[in-house]
């Protein structure tokens, strides 16, 4: 089950510093951010991907991106 960082209402670089910061945790393997502005969804897609991450999904809901990240082979 991927863990969840709810981002929403955070503008950059706290969203981006959030998603590494569970990353560096390395509990799991996919992980679920949700934020509220296309830049943080920029960001944090940037930034999984600099840490060997692959972006599996991003979708928007009612405002809201929902990205779905896991950990590369």
């Amino acid at each position: 089950m991927a863990n969840t960082v709810d981002a929403r209402g955070l503008s950059c670089p706290q969203p981006v510093l959030m998603t590494l910061n569970e990353i560096k945790a390395g509990a799991v393997d996919e992980i679920l951010i949700v934020v509220d502005n296309e830049a943080s969804r920029e960001n944090v897609c940037r930034a999984a991907a600099s840490k060997g991450w692959i972006v599996a999904e991003v979708g928007e809901e009612s405002g809201d991106y929902r990205i779905r990240i896991k950990k590369g082979d």
